[in-house]
């Protein structure tokens, strides 16, 4: 073998160095190539009350486990020797562009994960085309939502509350500040049991402890920013002292039924979306009733354990009722992969929760950005992989389900 000094130019190209002053926060948050990666990121810098609250569901966790499964039982069929050069990653959901088949789902107690809560999300929705969903329990009001994206596409998530005018008042306000959709969620007749919040002592506003005040420690620029902000409150509810389980027990009504969805489409001038949806049954009924979308959804998970996974179930109800109205989808969608292969199967669009918080408490809104950045491009990419050079292309034969949890005949 010979050898020979090495070249200084060719030395020279060798020695990148990273620069040393580089804002810590992008620096950090480049490094996370999938949103995992931010969940790891996320869980280093949150206090553990409000990350196990965004990463637990109810009772034994079954039921999200076996979404993040359900996408992960996924084959893609891709097709090869197509152009692919250029490609289209948007279509119109309830009548209006989207960038891309997803959007950022309705989070409660946003702003215990990050100061920046909601304004962040929004914001960065708006510069990616996408929608942005505010919830009931959201930590903004809608009018100050609006304020962070005056030109973004904004959806509110409303839980039918116990004292009906409470409802009535926040449905006047979003439609006042702009929003166009309406997402009217039924499957929260009770509060799920969520274990992990009731060890924890998760509580809204959170409480100093000798226990929070030790977590506390090792994360103090969460602290910093949630002592420094405006005070949390709910954008419908003031001043609740309690636990998050007890105070979801206290607003949510077991009576809610087709009577109360009637006289909130009627008072809606917008789109109007039923989320929470989890049989054919039901999904038939919605149709007839007239709603223009429906979202498949146990709530992550979050309500009744073991509830059908909402894509293993979208097969069966784009068969029955996706030529009457758009199917929408959400829990266990943690990548591009995920997103593609619910478009597939029939979903118009998809929404992100968990994938959302993660990249906020990772980085407050340049974590959002960077949450969307990598699921935009993880789209791109398996679009082209398979040979598709838009979201019409994409059939059920790009995609099988494998079954590892078939009923026992």
């Amino acid at each position: 073998m010979d050898r020979q000094l090495p070249d200084l130019a060719t030395l020279r190209s060798y020695m990148q160095f990273k620069n040393p002053f580089q804002n810590p926060t992008q620096a950090r948050l480049q490094k996370a190539q999938t949103v995992w990666d931010l969940r790891k990121i996320a869980k280093r810098r949150t206090p553990k009350g409000p990350f196990e609250y965004t990463a637990g569901a109810a009772e034994g966790e079954v039921g999200l486990r076996r979404a993040y499964e359900a996408f992960r039982d996924v084959e893609f069929h891709p097709g090869v020797l197509k152009d692919v050069s250029q490609i289209d990653t948007g279509w119109e959901v309830l009548g209006t562009r989207s960038e891309y088949p997803f959007g950022i789902a309705p989070t409660g107690f946003t702003r215990l994960m990050h100061a920046a809560g909601e304004r962040a999300g929004a914001a960065a929705a708006s510069d990616f085309g996408v929608p942005f969903a505010l919830s009931t329990l959201g930590t903004t009001s809608p009018e100050n939502v609006r304020a962070a994206a005056p030109e973004g596409r904004l959806w509110f998530q409303l839980y039918m509350m116990k004292e009906r005018h409470r409802s009535y008042e926040l449905v006047e306000r979003a439609a006042a500040s702009g929003f166009d959709t309406l997402l009217v969620t039924v499957d929260t007749p009770v509060a799920g049991a969520r274990h992990r919040d009731k060890r924890n002592g998760m509580s809204f506003p959170p409480q100093l402890s000798l226990k929070t005040i030790l977590d506390a420690a090792p994360r103090p620029e969460w602290w910093f920013n949630f002592l420094t902000t405006e005070p949390l409150e709910f954008a419908a509810i003031r001043n609740w002292d309690g636990t998050v389980g007890e105070l979801l027990d206290t607003m949510f009504d077991p009576s809610i039924d087709y009577d109360d969805l009637r006289k909130i489409r009627e008072l809606w001038p917008g789109k109007f979306v039923v989320k929470g949806v989890q049989n054919v049954a039901d999904a038939k009924r919605l149709a007839d009733f007239g709603v223009d979308a429906i979202q498949l959804s146990n709530h992550g998970g979050r309500q009744l354990d073991r509830a059908p996974v909402p894509f293993r179930l979208l097969p069966q109800v784009v068969r029955e009722v996706g030529k009457d109205l758009e199917i929408h989808v959400d829990t266990g969608i943690m990548s591009g992969a995920d997103i593609v292969a619910a478009v597939a199967q029939g979903a118009r669009y998809t929404q992100v929760g968990r994938a959302y918080l993660y990249g906020l408490m990772a980085g407050g809104e340049a974590g959002v950005r960077r949450m969307l950045e990598i699921l935009s491009g993880e789209v791109s990419r398996v679009m082209r992989l398979l040979g598709v050079t838009s979201l019409a292309e994409l059939t059920p034969e790009h995609v099988t389900l494998l079954d590892r949890l078939e009923p026992r005949a």
